[in-house]
């Protein structure tokens, strides 16, 4: 039974795509789907960074493919799907995890291009990718979909509501596909990760603000990617196989109050 329980979470010859996965939780999510089996293909802006990331993937022994794009753009978008494809000749699970908060500030000095901004990379680049791998392979093979939300999604914070705005649509969009997709055997969920310690988000943890947030922390520390890398896995593999449109919180409990 035991043995059943843990081959649930194997990754074995699955070929997965990961955007944003160089750095942070992202890197982290790289690695330890290939410890679990899988075929990964890494997809960062930097080229040295994707590079370097898929260099320590194989000095551990796995597979990985590493291509530089910038997911907001459609023509690097085009490439990063054409070439997966090429590499891996499939895309069996995708994680959108690729996002960030352009700029700090309140909603009524928010421009326009920032606000354009931070939609193009939270809600409309994982829209699209994923609506390119299900057109490529998941429409008639099936698979999984990871997006990478937030904490954020579901509460307001003044500074960043406009990324909350996103992360909230985001898990939204979880829902919708996930409702649409499933009967082409395709899960879809979602990530909301609290408060993390990664260099994206040093501005909130390294600050009176993070000291804050873990005094009313029920667990009493902030997060790590090792946390987040866990429940990335478990939606990955068939140990969540009748789990669909659901956004599984990463918070230390933070929103319990």
């Amino acid at each position: 039974m035991r043995k059943n329980i843990l081959s649930s979470f194997s990754l074995d010859g699955k070929k997965i795509l990961i955007t944003g996965g160089s750095r942070g939780i992202g890197k982290a999510i790289s690695a330890i789907y290939s410890e679990m089996g899988a075929d990964v293909i890494i997809c960062g802006r930097k080229q040295e960074s994707v590079e370097e990331t898929a260099r320590e993937i194989k000095a551990n022994g796995g597979h990985a493919f590493p291509v530089a794009a910038n997911v907001t753009l459609p023509k690097d978008r085009v490439r990063l799907i054409d070439t997966a494809i090429q590499w891996a000749g499939r895309i069996d699970i995708l994680v959108n995890n690729a996002g960030g908060n352009p700029k700090f500030g309140g909603l009524s000095e928010l421009s326009e291009s920032v606000w354009d901004k931070t939609f193009e990379l939270n809600l409309k680049a994982p829209f699209v990718i994923s609506q390119m791998v299900y057109n490529a392979w998941m429409k008639e093979n099936g698979g999984v979909i990871i997006n990478m939300a937030s904490v954020g999604g579901l509460i307001t914070s003044s500074g960043i509501n406009a990324y909350n705005i996103t992360k909230a649509a985001l898990i939204h969009l979880t829902k919708c596909l996930a409702q649409e997709w499933g009967p082409s055997g395709i899960r879809v969920n979602a990530i909301a990760p609290g408060l993390i310690k990664t260099e994206m988000s040093r501005a909130l943890w390294d600050s009176p603000m993070g000291e804050k947030m873990v005094k009313s922390n029920p667990l009493k520390r902030i997060g790590e990617v090792n946390d987040v890398k866990s429940a990335a896995l478990f939606l990955a593999s068939d140990a969540s196989s009748f789990i669909t449109g659901h956004t599984l919180l990463i918070d230390g409990g933070q929103l319990i109050k």
